[in-house]
């Protein structure tokens, strides 16, 4: 009989990295953004348009910016 070798990547193995990478993951999410996140937040605010309709605002740069792939 011969002796079967241990597979080079486990199951645990794997799912220890697996784990590993979602956890640098979440801590770069935390992390502070360029000086371009901060300069939406510095916009001058739009003036609100008296007939309704769409309107840039402060909320809506934001969001354009976390859009961005």
């Amino acid at each position: 009989m011969t002796k079967k070798s241990a597979p080079a990547l486990d199951r645990r193995t794997a799912l220890a990295g697996a784990g590993a990478v979602g956890a640098m993951a979440a801590a770069a999410a935390m992390l502070p953004r360029t000086p371009a996140a901060t300069a939406v937040a510095a916009a001058p605010k739009a003036e609100i348009d008296p007939q309704g309709g769409y309107q840039v605002t402060p909320h809506v740069l934001q969001y354009y910016q976390t859009a961005k792939v």
